[in-house]
């Protein structure tokens, strides 16, 4: 299989991590035009689950070192395995969530307070898992991240047109996702050897089949989180199976491009946290708004007539952003 073994490797995985984490949403807002976004989540598991299985028996199976997938999948721990299939489980939960919190109270509202709190209780929460990099510029890179996604925040809230419900109720599910979505990449750490992925210790399993593992637990439990939210919707009236299989082939291919960008991201950040730490791969990727940021300025036109001062703000979120970036980079240096 293929082993990263160089730390400058290992960062570039990871900031290819927060783009794919910042611009599968874009496959989204394309097929939200006509399609309900219950009805596109069912095509983006399944996206996953796809480049899952692409994965394993491509990078996971090829070259000489460590175990390929199907030598490596036949000899994993039940323990390993239920860890993987929880991290799948976890994401599924806390993404449905946070999607449902940002129709609900904004995404101007909704999505820092999540993400936010992913990022830092996240961090800590792998750091302190498996220590890895300086913890001095490794938290205060995700300070200032932190800082930057708040900013995000307020820029994005300024250009809300009137009547957004920023209740209550949706607050509290974005922090309920956020809390639930910095424990999913732990559970699936647990279930591999990050300290050598050249000869991983046996019963634990490679990055490419905890992922794929992973993967399987998004998809499963999907038929249960997916299900309830259709007949019982957030927002708007509920959907039924049957509009989703009377939906276009390319409506369906979007979605399914949406799960494997999103895939092809968490893979790497797997694939990367062996020489970069759990820590320092979580926490690029979850620079990730920043990210979507980019798309919705100069792609979306999203904040077209902005008055200066939320161009100043939109112009110091950036430079937090990359100067958080830089120091989560030079944590992990040495």
């Amino acid at each position: 299989m293929f082993i990263v073994n160089s730390y400058t490797l290992a960062i570039i995985f990871c900031f290819i991590t927060m783009i794919c984490w910042g611009s599968w949403g874009n496959t989204q807002k394309l097929a939200s035009k006509n399609w309900r976004y219950e009805l596109y989540y069912w095509d983006y598991t399944i996206g996953i689950l796809l480049f899952a299985l692409l994965l394993v028996f491509t990078l996971g199976s090829f070259g000489d070192s460590g175990r390929g997938f199907l030598e490596d999948i036949r000899q994993v721990d039940t323990r390993y395995i239920v860890s993987a299939l929880i991290g799948g489980v976890i994401f599924n939960a806390s993404n449905i969530l946070l999607s449902a919190s940002v129709s609900i109270a904004g995404m101007a509202v909704a999505f820092p307070l999540g993400v936010g709190l992913a990022l830092v209780l996240g961090v800590f929460i792998n750091y302190f898992s498996t220590p890895k990099g300086d913890p001095f510029w490794l938290f205060t890179g995700v300070i200032l991240i932190v800082i930057a996604i708040i900013c995000n925040g307020i820029a994005a809230g300024r250009q809300q047109k009137e009547g957004n419900n920023n209740s209550k109720k949706g607050i509290i599910l974005a922090a309920i996702a956020g809390i639930l979505m910095s424990f999913f990449y732990r559970f699936v750490a647990a279930a591999m050897d990050l300290n050598n992925f050249d000869s991983p210790t046996p019963g634990m399993a490679t990055p490419y089949t905890a992922f794929f593992i992973f993967s399987i637990g998004i998809f499963l439990s999907n038929f249960l989180f997916n299900t309830v939210v259709m007949k019982r919707p957030f927002v708007g009236t509920p959907v039924s199976y049957k509009e989703y299989f009377t939906g276009k082939a390319g409506t369906h291919l979007v979605g399914i491009l949406g799960g494997c960008i999103w895939g092809l991201g968490t893979a790497l950040s797997y694939i990367a946290a062996g020489k970069a730490g759990a820590a320092i791969s979580y926490a690029l990727g979850q620079g990730a708004p920043m990210i979507a940021a980019l798309w919705g300025v100069f792609i979306w036109k999203e904040f077209t007539g902005s008055s200066k001062s939320t161009d100043r703000l939109l112009g110091i979120m950036f430079i937090l952003f990359i100067t958080g970036l830089s120091f989560i980079v030079l944590s992990g240096g040495n």
